[in-house]
């Protein structure tokens, strides 16, 4: 019998951990930054007290995405690891159950039955766990949980994000202080769709769309609110 050959392919998949999290924080960052930014702006402050405030935006978004990630990704661990300790025990007191649950996952994805008692068979008695969370519990080495690298990614990138709108703060003069930081916001927002789409394999143009229309009802609502509140005030 020949042996079958294993052709290298990269899928897009396989960057999903990380893609997601990266994605997440940096269109956060800069639609919760450039929002409150715009709406403090609106309300009639003044230039130092709107940098002042995003800045905070920036250390304080960073430290929640990064804190917020990290909880709860390691719940997703925890969640995973005793799943993990429940199959093994089961594996080891009911062996022939076990086999006959992974055959039966397997005639559900067509195979008929012997062949899927073949397949189980072979499959346990090279790694009977591994098989058994992957094909019962659905984890795998690219969907395994990281609590610590999704928690520095959201951090990093939030930051990353933040930044864009913040440093136009200092540079812009006072009157087009809002439409400027709006509009950096936006076309932030379209190169960060655009990029995540291109790395996932996804639609350009929807990405793009998605995201700016997200980001620019965010700022709307923040600048009519700056605006009401700074006019109540």
């Amino acid at each position: 019998m020949s042996r079958l050959k294993m052709h290298p392919e990269r899928h897009a998949v396989s960057h999903i951990g990380w893609l997601r999290a990266a994605v997440l924080g940096t269109n956060d960052g800069i639609v919760s930054t450039g929002s409150l930014i715009v709406g403090i702006a609106a309300s009639g402050a003044g230039q130092s007290g709107v940098l002042l405030a995003g800045v905070a935006a920036l250390v304080a978004g960073a430290m929640s995405m990064a804190a917020g990630e990290y909880v709860s990704v390691s719940s997703q661990s925890d969640t995973e690891k005793a799943d993990l300790a429940r199959e093994t025990v089961e594996l080891a007191e009911q062996p022939e159950f076990e086999r006959e649950e992974l055959a039966a996952i397997y005639v559900l994805r067509g195979l008929d039955c012997d062949l899927a008692l073949k397949v189980a068979d072979q499959l346990m008695a090279t790694d009977a766990l591994g098989t058994h969370a992957r094909d019962e519990l659905g984890i795998s080495e690219i969907s395994t949980a990281r609590p610590l690298q999704a928690a520095l990614a959201s951090a990093v990138t939030f930051s990353a994000g933040a930044a864009a709108p913040l440093l136009v703060v200092p540079l812009a003069p006072p009157g087009l202080l809002v439409p400027l930081v709006a509009l950096v916001s936006l076309i932030c927002l379209a190169v960060l769709g655009s990029l995540g789409a291109m790395a996932g394999g996804a639609p350009v143009a929807r990405s793009i769309v998605r995201v700016t229309f997200w980001g620019a009802s965010a700022m709307a609502l923040t600048v009519c609110v700056g605006r009401l509140f700074g006019m109540a005030v």
